[in-house]
């Protein structure tokens, strides 16, 4: 796979012809939704196998295949040339496909805010293919130690289907929002916690269920160590019983980081006590601050980087966004919120108003301006393939076990054609 950015006066055809590969096939990979219409800065996904180099001055295939990460006996059979043969600057060679690495892949769908409508269903169907789990978010945890089930429509046959993990994602949400007594009488109170565990596995069992999904948020910076000793005993019990248990993490950069979203969440403690942890690597940009990337490159590295510290990377899966923001200028706090937008969606605007897409640098994430009929000023932020691709080698670089999607049913086919290319999907059924 390669990745082009359009440029003025490109058109489909051209850019087929520039890579000999069909218009038919890139439009149908991308989904594109502009293909007669494409924007100047969008980026699209050029199904190939390897990529194309233009030879430098000095190059041997030995120092390309060094600079690639790629065996240069590989460069010099997919090219049909002996490894001894001096290349001539200016020519463009194929560098093969570097072997793919294992990842495992989660993804969450939110519907508790939202109605799973058969368009949303049929997304999850067809994204079910790259995931390792899939986690209908949320079962809500009630005071009394029983759940508020959600509305769990055909996730269980799809999963059979994918061979995906069934995930619980279990949450202290109570009337809309996470809470911090709600998680205070959970953690506190032992008949509640044995009835609330019992709850789970009767409930994994019935639904098929592998995997149980610790989502506590908000909570009390002096419910820490309860929170840490109901993990314990949570994990001892879903161990006796073949299941898995995984926790959702705030992104944190120290152990000591302020602020009720964070305090409860010890890293090292609940990284030695959990199969796995995804660390919610976005919303730096969300729909009631002011316009920015939702997940921009440096911050999150900065939390991976904090976390595997305290953490061994083979547990860690980093959190990524399928979505993005459009917000009306001028930005005022407490004023109406950014409306959520697709990737697909993004573009759409951006044709539709006739602007280009910008692309911030130091951020990797694509955003533009545009002008409604009403006048009115926007800027939109959202995710492309350069800034998935940057997220996937920072994946890499660190060794993360994987990635964790909030929130699927949401169009971004460039996402699971690169993922497909930059991993081997791990399945745990």
């Amino acid at each position: 796979m390669q990745i082009y950015v359009v440029k003025p006066k490109d058109s489909i055809y051209t850019i087929s012809r520039l890579y000999n590969v069909p218009p038919d096939l890139i439009i149908n990979a991308n989904q594109l939704p502009n293909p007669n219409r494409l924007v100047v800065g969008q980026a699209i996904v050029i199904p190939t196998t390897g990529s194309s180099y233009l030879v430098q001055p000095g190059d041997t295939i030995w120092k390309i295949g060094q600079k690639f990460g790629v065996s240069y006996q590989k460069i010099a059979n997919a090219n049909g040339i002996p490894v001894t043969q001096p290349l001539q600057a200016g020519k463009k060679i194929t560098i093969p496909q570097k072997p793919q690495r294992p990842g495992e892949f989660f993804g969450y769908i939110e519907t508790s805010n939202r109605k799973i409508t058969p368009e949303i269903e049929k997304l999850v169907d067809q994204n079910a293919i790259d995931l390792t789990y899939l986690g209908p978010a949320n079962f809500e945890i009630k005071r009394d130690g029983t759940l508020k089930a959600p509305d769990l429509n055909n996730f269980a046959e799809i999963t059979k289907e994918h061979k995906v993990a069934y995930s619980m994602v279990l949450t202290n949400i109570e009337d809309g929002a996470f809470s911090d007594k709600l998680g205070t009488v959970i953690l506190n109170n032992k008949d509640i916690q044995d009835k609330l565990l019992n709850t789970i596995v009767e409930t994994a069992k019935a639904k098929g269920f592998k995997d149980i999904h610790m989502d506590f948020e908000f909570l009390k910076a002096e419910d820490k160590e309860a929170y840490l000793a109901f993990l314990r005993k949570a994990k001892e019990r879903l161990n006796k019983e073949s299941l898995l248990m995984s926790v959702a993490l705030a992104p944190k950069t120290s152990a000591n980081q302020k602020g009720q979203w964070y305090a409860a969440h010890d890293y090292k403690a609940i990284g030695e006590i959990a199969d796995f942890v995804i660390i919610m690597t976005y919303e730096w940009g969300y729909s009631g601050g002011p316009p920015m990337a939702v997940s921009p490159i440096d911050p999150v590295r900065d939390v991976l980087e904090y976390a595997v510290k305290e953490i061994p990377s083979a547990k860690i899966l980093m959190g990524q966004n399928l979505y993005g923001y459009d917000w009306t200028l001028p930005y005022q706090k407490g004023g109406k919120p950014a409306q959520g937008v697709s990737p697909q969606r993004a573009i759409q605007l951006a044709a539709e108003h006739n602007v280009a897409i910008q692309y911030d640098q130091e951020a990797q994430a694509p955003h533009f301006t545009y002008r409604d009929q009403q006048g009115k000023q926007h800027e939109v932020w959202f995710e492309d393939a350069r800034s998935i691709q940057a997220k996937f080698n920072l994946l890499k670089e660190l060794n993360l076990r994987g990635m964790a999607y909030w929130k699927l049913g949401l169009p971004f086919p460039q996402n699971w054609l690169l993922l497909e290319d930059n991993f081997q999907v791990v399945k745990k059924v």
